[in-house]
């Protein structure tokens, strides 16, 4: 049952997704995870499993992780792979969709159980193997979806209360098209991350001194709703000869994807301690990244230590009185491609260009020492 492999993460639409009508209440992320791998990250509540698969698992408000494929969908690298939308009337927004020349590898099909009837289609997206569920069950009266049953658990530590950014691997050159695609088919309209931005270069971010680096791009969903930003990042030229994590995933994923999902998170000490407890794995930024000139006074004007934020590879990039702090996880998968991200904004709405350059070099270092490995 193809509708039980969808899991989620709870966010309330409010008003509806771009200009289809009926668009509202949730956004939800399906990743290849086991349960065990699940476990290290976050301990969801009210947890629920379908009779389909031991591995398959999910909650409301919760980051979930399901390994049953979405039929019609091809299935590359373990990877986050679908992104779902409630809407009203599946087959109206399809008929859309279909309209305008999109792929709908699942049509709208329902299924129930003694709790009601839900509907739902895939439509495939042309950002690799991402592809996205619409799913109608307001007169659904169970607890999730059909096939799944309440497992009695303790309380999860809620350490994340929403998601903050997806980030989508993209081949060089491709993110004016996949942005033209979000705001054509969703609504999704350009969200400028440095004055003055061109929704068509986006924001370019230098790794070093010399040629290459990334170009950001993001994208927001219409006023009044609750959809996370979609971040489009693709590598620009660069003269050395090794890939940069960018080109990696692409290769390890065989394609464009889902490279990271970032977690909101009230404290993100607590949020990444709690994490490496867990069993998660952390990125390590470089030495140098904290003896940069007004490091230190930066992050004690946050309220916090030098030496606990080193130790846990916290980063934090601040102007003005706004700051923002991230931490990275290692890949979740052995083929070293999707990975978390752990977020807390204190009046920061960016992403850090400093951040983003210690994410780069953490990320490249780390592939190194893989490879002497």
């Amino acid at each position: 049952m193809s509708v039980a492999a969808v899991a989620a993460i709870k966010s309330s639409l409010g008003q509806r997704l771009s200009s289809f009508p009926h668009c509202h209440h949730y956004f939800r992320l399906q990743l290849q995870l086991s349960a065990k791998q699940l476990e290290q990250f976050l301990v969801p509540p009210n947890l629920t499993t379908c009779p389909g698969g031991r591995d398959t698992v999910a909650s409301e408000g919760s980051l979930l992780g399901v390994r049953k494929p979405i039929p019609g969908v091809p299935s590359k690298s373990p990877s986050a792979t679908n992104l779902c939308f409630d809407v009203e009337d599946p087959d109206a927004v399809i008929r859309t969709l279909a309209a305008q020349g999109c792929r709908v590898p699942v049509p709208p099909v329902s299924v129930k159980d003694v709790q009601g009837t839900v509907t739902y289609a895939v439509l495939s997206s042309p950002a690799g193997n991402l592809s996205l569920t619409l799913l109608a069950r307001d007169g659904y009266r169970g607890l999730f979806l059909p096939g799944f049953r309440p497992v009695h658990s303790a309380p999860g530590p809620g350490w994340v209360s929403h998601v903050d950014h997806l980030t989508l691997a993209c081949t060089a050159g491709s993110s004016p098209a996949l942005r033209r695609w979000f705001h054509d088919c969703l609504g999704f309209c350009h969200l400028p991350l440095s004055p003055g931005e061109d929704p068509e270069l986006g924001l370019e971010v230098a790794a070093g001194s010399g040629p290459g680096g990334l170009r950001l791009t993001a994208l927001q969903s219409p006023p009044g709703t609750a959809v996370p930003t979609l971040v489009l990042a693709e590598s620009l030229p660069g003269v050395t000869s090794r890939p940069d994590q960018v080109e990696q995933f692409l290769a390890r994923h065989r394609g464009p994807g889902l490279q990271h999902v970032g977690l909101y998170t009230p404290n993100i000490l607590e949020a990444a301690k709690g994490m490496v407890v867990a069993g998660g794995r952390l990125l390590t930024p470089p030495k140098a990244y904290y003896q940069q000139p007004g490091k230190e006074r930066e992050i004690r004007a946050a309220g916090h230590k030098p030496s606990l934020l080193a130790q846990q590879g916290i980063l934090i990039d601040g102007d003005k009185g706004k700051f923002l702090l991230q931490v990275f996880t290692k890949s979740l998968f052995a083929e070293d491609t999707f990975f978390l991200e752990l977020i807390e904004r204190q009046g920061a709405t960016g992403f850090g260009q400093d951040n983003i350059r210690a994410l780069w070099q953490s990320v490249q270092e780390e592939a190194t020492r893989g490879q002497e490995a």
